[in-house]
């Protein structure tokens, strides 16, 4: 009998990496004092979970709203841990077991609505708005949806260069790195060693920023092929009643990518798969960085802890 495939998948965070198996989660970051922390919960997707939410599309969909939280999660985890290390060196008092006010837990909330906003406005509402300038394609929605698209593919990866540039993106990009070569190492069922991971590809074909480009070229087609079914009955009057249409359809958007994500994994191989997942790895040397050995570690304890409790029974 065919043995079965068993993916994990991964996020860098401050100072260390989340690595996500079928059943658990498991981060492991490095303190300032050298040693290692981590934490492993238990998590079992809603489409695993719930059979008709395991549908092509909709599961995509389910699947990144439910990392976002996790990811973010785990992102505030390793940054309390981060501000931790900077108290002690300071010589300030550190309680680790205070939990944060409900003011604190407000003004995260409010500090990731603020970033949703800026997000919102750099990679919709500019590119809506700049390309609305150009009479030429006035009423042509391919042509509007396709520059806007192309303005809005520019400035992401205008970012991504941009922050690569910073100190402690650079670290996290390092992180990323390492995320990657121990996941192509698990995959390949090798040994769980730094001189193995060493030697892996930072590239890989299932990557969020694969995912990233793929979504932006995907959401092209989408929205032109609704907005000149619209354009029939219905014209925008401003950018923000465009903007507020397509939100609606950024999950199929991101249900399809998705799919798309998984079907360029599995068939990677294949001669014409490898000509278009190009792109996406290219994209993948600004935010990707050779990890050094202390990285590879912490990386592949992570590994090593999310998949150690898949056999367990509870």
């Amino acid at each position: 009998m065919k043995e079965e495939k068993i993916s994990i998948g991964g996020q860098a965070v401050i100072e260390g990496v989340m690595m996500r198996s079928p059943q658990y989660i498991s981060t492991v970051i490095r303190r300032a004092d050298g040693s290692m922390e981590d934490r492993t919960d238990k998590f079992i997707p809603l489409s695993k979970r719930y059979k008709i939410l395991n549908l092509p599309v909709l599961r995509g969909a389910i699947s990144l709203f439910e990392m976002m939280k996790v990811g973010i999660g785990t992102l505030n985890w390793s940054a309390d841990k981060a501000i931790e290390d900077e108290n002690i060196a300071k010589g300030k008092e550190v309680d680790v077991n205070k939990e944060k006010s409900f003011l604190q837990k407000l003004f995260d909330a409010v500090g990731t609505s603020v970033i949703l906003l800026i997000s919102l406005g750099i990679f919709m509402y500019i590119p809506y708005k700049l390309t609305s300038y150009l009479k030429a394609i006035d009423g042509n929605q391919f042509l509007f949806n396709l520059f806007a698209g192309i303005i809005r593919t520019a400035f992401l990866i205008l970012y991504m260069y941009a922050i690569s540039f910073m100190k402690d993106v650079k670290r996290l990009f390092e992180y990323h790195g390492a995320e990657h070569k121990t996941i192509a190492l698990y995959e390949q069922k090798l040994e769980l060693t730094v001189d193995n991971a060493r030697k892996q590809s930072r590239f890989h074909p299932r990557c969020g920023t694969s995912f990233i480009l793929i979504a932006a070229i995907i959401t092209i087609f989408i929205f032109s092929i609704f907005d000149s079914i619209m354009y029939l009955f219905y014209q925008y009057p401003n950018v923000i009643s465009r903007i507020g249409v397509h939100l609606l359809f950024v999950p199929f958007a991101v249900g399809v990518s998705f799919e798309l994500l998984k079907l360029s994994d599995k068939y990677s191989t294949n001669i014409l798969v490898r000509q278009l997942i190009k792109p996406g790895l290219w994209l993948q040397k600004i935010t990707t960085s050779e990890p050094d050995d202390k990285q590879l570690e912490v990386a592949i304890e992570s590994v090593k802890l999310s998949t150690a409790y898949l056999n367990d029974s509870d």
